[in-house]
């Protein structure tokens, strides 16, 4: 069986996108796709890996696991996929230690073994830290930046940091890797990534995050605009999502404004151009795909 694990990051279009998938289970079940509701697993894999630590999992472990989350017979069951934000951490202790979610690989690693004989793909949605970190501070009941970072400087977050450790954790296992910026124009296709379907797959809210930031009467031009030219493809499809939200983009719905003490435009234009770099180099890792528009 193949194993889709989506482990977030926080405050990135984790809810929308398992919605997005929840709208689609029952056309992807004939595929022998399962997308299992949160309630069944979140809570009892957290728990899970809280109790085990570093230990080995026990001889049959994945059959209690699949028992608890599965409704269909497992083996009508080709594809798994499995959404928990919180796999790595809580908001507030993202940063324990001044370590980007120091518990990542281990957890991973843990996982990779109880799914041994399956097919295991994780897939992750990164942020700029610009808008990150003061996002996932509001998240938190921490006072200040300085309690979430455990002294680490904003400077020093650099995602590359954590994929290496990850793959590093679970050689050969595939990772998928988007920036949440890019959402709205990839959402389509991150849906049927994630189902592992064929790029023309018809997919239902492929357009809903960009109805998220775009005006009603936007949305409304745009689904015209795409009923007239059914001829038109993906990559054509994308330009003509750009030029719509070039013109029809809700300013309040994609400028982030945070009033943090010592958070100025130099060090928000310092930090988007390391995310830049670092998303270069994430995407020349060995066994890494980077989606982009």
């Amino acid at each position: 069986m193949q194993v889709v694990l989506h482990t977030g990051l926080h405050e990135t279009d984790s809810d929308r996108l398992f919605k997005t998938l929840l709208r689609n289970r029952e056309a992807f079940r004939k595929d022998g796709i399962a997308i299992p509701g949160p309630a069944k697993y979140r809570q009892l894999v957290s728990e899970m890996l809280n109790a085990l630590g570093d230990a080995v999992p026990a001889p049959g472990t994945r059959d209690v696991l699949l028992d608890s989350i599965l409704d269909d017979a497992t083996e009508h069951v080709d594809r798994m996929i499995l959404s928990h934000e919180h796999l790595f951490s809580v908001p507030k202790i993202a940063f324990q230690g001044g370590e980007i979610y120091r518990k990542a690989d281990q957890r991973l690693r843990i996982l990779r073994g109880i799914f041994a004989e399956d097919s295991l793909e994780i897939f992750i949605a990164l942020r700029n830290p610009a808008t990150f970190l003061p996002a996932l501070l509001a998240a938190t009941p921490l006072s200040s930046l300085n309690d979430l970072l455990h002294g680490l400087d904003p400077m020093q977050v650099r995602w590359s940091h954590l994929i290496e450790r990850i793959t590093a954790a679970v050689p050969g296992v595939p990772v998928t890797i988007w920036c949440d910026e890019d959402s709205p124009l990839i959402w389509g296709e991150l849906i049927r990534e994630f189902a592992g379907v064929e790029p023309t797959h018809a997919i239902t809210g492929a357009f809903s995050r960009m109805a998220d930031i775009t005006s009603q009467e936007g949305m409304t031009r745009f689904r015209a605009y795409l009923a007239e030219r059914p001829e038109l493809n993906e990559v054509q499809i994308r330009r003509v999502m750009v030029a719509f939200l070039d013109k029809y983009a809700d300013p309040s719905k994609v400028e982030h404004e945070f009033d943090l003490p010592g958070w100025d435009a130099d060090l928000v234009r310092d930090l988007t151009e390391q995310y830049e770099e670092d998303l270069f180099d994430i995407g020349r890792m060995p066994g890494v795909t980077l989606i982009a528009p």
